[in-house]
């Protein structure tokens, strides 16, 4: 997350104390239960603070903000540190690879697949770009602010924070730290549609942070969008036109990621005024109820209301996505954690 947008979205002083280490040592996992576990349910999990530890003098992370598995079963790992953007693991938490030099704005990072061939698109909203580039990091598209849509009068109001790739190459942008729109555009670039846009009802956003297909529904793919400071997630077609609000209350969440039939995302910060050490992970199932809450407390529901969600321990420092791999595990990169790599979490 960019701390600037924050303190601009939110109205309260951070409070942050930053720390000097770059392990994951200082995670001391007050959330675990008596067998060591956090979660609930049938989602249940270990923590493994070490698994993607690095020397920080030859490999460095900054804020750690998104993670995506390619097809080959390596881990990527988006952050801010220009001195190597982006971080190719494989399952056991050893490096293989490091590039990017070029976005100090690096924030949202969705892989694609076109054929046989694998794709990502990075959001920097310092540079106000989103690129597509190869998996070892040839940019091939740059797309730059929408100034043709009148809604734009500066490069420097467009701060895109996430993509979401639809089946035919289509792509939508989320501008979650600028102007609140979602910009849909075809596998060219060209832009087809703009909507949203900076509000509280339901078919405009707070701090449009992340976005994804949600295709659990084969025959009606739709778009899950993330509305952070509004603790929600909103679900629209395709063509832009709102359908629904999923109330999250006390979840200050980022992108939603779609596994099976689950929702997994990360909340960011739990309560107000800031906590340096908050958040937890949620878990929805295919009916959009939450079932489990690791790092958090038990989640529950009153007359079908899901009752306000809160941290438990500090398992978690500002967690910022959920990677899922094929056994389940999870990996959680982390935001403002005193420049920690991302924590395993498997499933038992």
């Amino acid at each position: 997350m960019d701390r600037r947008s924050f303190n601009k979205l939110l109205p309260y002083t951070l409070g942050v104390t930053m720390f000097p280490f770059s392990t994951n040592a200082g995670n001391l996992n007050h959330s675990l239960d008596s067998h060591g576990i956090i979660g609930h349910g049938d989602f249940r999990y270990k923590v493994d603070t070490q698994w993607g530890v690095q020397d920080s003098g030859k490999i460095p992370v900054n804020d750690c903000h998104e993670m995506v598995q390619d097809k080959r079963g390596n881990l990527i790992l988006l952050t801010n540190e220009t001195k190597n953007n982006v971080l190719i693991y494989d399952r056991s938490g050893k490096v293989l690879k490091t590039w990017g030099t070029e976005f100090p704005g690096a924030h949202g990072l969705t892989i694609s697949q076109e054929g046989e061939e694998e794709f990502l698109f990075i959001t920097d909203h310092d540079r106000n770009q989103v690129f597509k580039t190869t998996l070892d990091g040839r940019i091939l598209m740059t797309i730059n602010y929408p100034h043709e849509t009148g809604k734009y009068e500066k490069r420097e109001k467009f701060r895109p924070t996430e993509i979401a790739v639809a089946p035919n190459g289509d792509f939508y942008i989320a501008d979650g730290y600028g102007e609140q729109y979602i910009l849909h555009y075809d596998y060219k670039g060209t832009l087809l549609n703009i909507f949203g846009g900076r509000g509280d009802s339901g078919q405009f956003f707070n701090n449009a942070h992340g976005i994804c297909l949600d295709n659990r529904n084969k025959d009606n793919p739709t778009l899950l969008i993330s509305a952070r400071v509004q603790n929600a997630l909103k679900r629209f077609t395709l063509q832009g036109d709102y359908i629904e609000t999923i109330k999250l209350p006390g979840a200050f969440i980022s992108r939603p990621v779609i596994d099976e039939e689950n929702v997994y995302t990360a909340v960011l910060v739990s309560k107000m005024p800031w906590n340096s050490e908050s958040g937890f992970v949620l878990i929805l199932d295919k009916n959009n109820e939450v079932v489990s809450a690791p790092g958090g407390g038990h989640p529950s529901y009153e007359n079908g209301n899901l009752n306000k969600l809160v941290q438990k321990g500090n398992t978690f420092k500002h967690p910022h996505d959920v990677c899922i791999d094929a056994d389940k595990n999870l990996y959680i990169p982390q935001w403002s954690s005193g420049k920690t790599y991302p924590i395993k979490l498997e499933r038992i």
